[in-house]
């Protein structure tokens, strides 16, 4: 039977092959009034970028004239920049909405969740966000989504997926928290991401890589929205902590690691984690070991501030209130010293636990925890791309990388609230959301 099966796989693949070939994008120009190319540079007026098979071909000065069987988007009174990058988004589920989540648990299932989660990578992405590093969903969904988006089959932006978060027994990520006994017992069953002792925590990393995940990430700490009252302390061994980070390391993935209190995120940066998420409670030497070991700080602050409306108003558990107090009242002035210190920063919001499509209000946190407003726009393109290790891809618009553009009116260098305003996103090469002026050219 195998045999006959793997036959007609061999005789179906050239068939397969031709239907799935790409088929070659025309040419598109875009007249920039001004463009930010490399956000942190200078930016330029009047200036032509040419995007070919959805990548940049070409970034000149002036408006060039489109050749025949071109397309030009005259973006002439806007400001166009690189698409955005959002290094802490999930996805899957009912985002922003945490009570009619828990309500309808019992009533939704993957195919639910595949429809909600389309919506919400479709809001990104129409809010500037052309790629999103996916931090905890179901693990096939988000890889099917991200394989399907990177063909071209669905809109949205391109995903960096990390499966589920690994955690130990009891622990941040363990979904059996706070669940009635025959309900726990059947998420125990099927629950592969909690480990215990380093070996166990190997398997639990090489599991999620198994199912499709580009990057891993594990809770160093307790959380605020996980249904236990274990507080926001360090939860993960530092032995647990290295064997996830080297087994990811191995593999060829980055790690990122949830952590609020001091001390795990202290732990989790010795043992060479790529990016601390949250940093809620940050001590002088957890700011000097961030620096000496060239870790990203992903700051998250619109996360606790949303966190803690949505608890005070009676939409999540009891438990988690006291948590996001805490977090809400530290991670402001922890964020701010981090930044004063100089401690890399890069991009991420935490989506999922506020709305979808409002990811740009991180902006105005990051601002008014000392960032200019072009270190804010560069954290959420070039170092967001840096800490993804895709900076040759991602992050600038410059000839090779990707056709992920976007613009608004007004200048967002001077006033980073423009960037909730976006009028034109552009993602590999294709218009996904159309604020400018277009013309076809035909071919002669």
């Amino acid at each position: 039977m195998k045999t006959i099966i793997a036959a007609l796989l061999l005789a179906a693949a050239p068939a397969a092959l031709a239907q799935s070939a790409p088929v070659p994008k025309r040419a598109t120009y875009i007249h920039a009034g001004t463009l930010l190319a490399r956000p942190g540079e200078p930016a330029r007026r009047q200036v032509t970028v040419v995007v070919r098979d959805g990548k940049v071909a070409e970034v000149r000065d002036g408006f060039m004239a489109p050749e025949a069987g071109t397309t030009l988007v005259d973006l002439k009174d806007k400001f166009v920049l690189p698409g955005l990058i959002d290094l802490h988004v999930h996805s899957w589920g009912i985002g922003g909405d945490p009570l009619r989540e828990r309500l309808g648990a019992l009533n939704r299932d993957g195919y639910d969740e595949m429809v909600e989660a389309q919506k919400n990578l479709r809001a990104d992405l129409e809010a500037g966000f052309t790629t999103i590093r996916d931090l905890g969903g179901d693990p096939r969904g988000v890889r099917a989504l991200r394989d399907a988006i990177a063909r071209g089959e669905i809109e949205g932006p391109t995903i960096v997926n990390a499966g589920r978060m690994i955690s130990v027994t009891g622990g941040h990520g363990d979904g059996t928290n706070g669940l009635a006994e025959e309900f726990a017992d059947a998420v125990h069953a099927h629950q592969i991401n909690t480990c215990d002792g380093p070996d166990d925590c190997r398997r639990a990393v090489r599991q999620q890589i198994g199912l499709g995940a580009q990057v891993i990430k594990f809770a160093a700490t307790g959380g605020v929205l996980s249904n236990v009252a274990g507080g926001l302390g360090r939860q993960m061994t530092p032995e647990e902590m290295r064997a996830i980070i080297e087994t990811a390391h191995s593999f060829g993935r980055k790690v990122a690691a949830h952590s609020h209190a001091a001390e795990g995120t202290k732990a989790a940066l010795e043992a060479g984690v790529d990016t601390i998420e949250h940093g809620s409670f940050l001590d002088d030497a957890a700011i000097a070991l961030f620096k000496a070991k060239g870790a990203y700080l992903v700051p998250t602050m619109i996360a606790p501030v949303s966190a803690l409306e949505q608890a005070r108003a009676g939409a999540l558990p009891a438990a988690t209130i006291p948590k996001a107090e805490a977090a809400a009242a530290a991670a402001f002035e922890s964020h701010k010293k981090a930044i004063a210190a100089g401690v890399k920063i890069a991009f991420g919001t935490d989506t999922g636990v506020s709305k979808h499509g409002d990811n740009a209000r991180e902006f105005a946190l990051m601002v008014r925890a000392g960032m200019t407003p072009a270190a804010a726009i560069r954290a959420a393109t070039l170092t967001a791309a840096e800490a993804l290790g895709r900076e040759g891809e991602l992050g600038s618009i410059e000839p090779g990388k990707a056709a992920d553009i976007i613009a608004v009116a007004g200048d967002p260098t001077q006033d980073v609230a423009r960037l909730r305003g976006i009028e034109f996103v552009m993602h590999a090469g294709t218009v996904v959301k159309a604020g400018g002026k277009r013309a076809a050219f035909p071919a002669e």
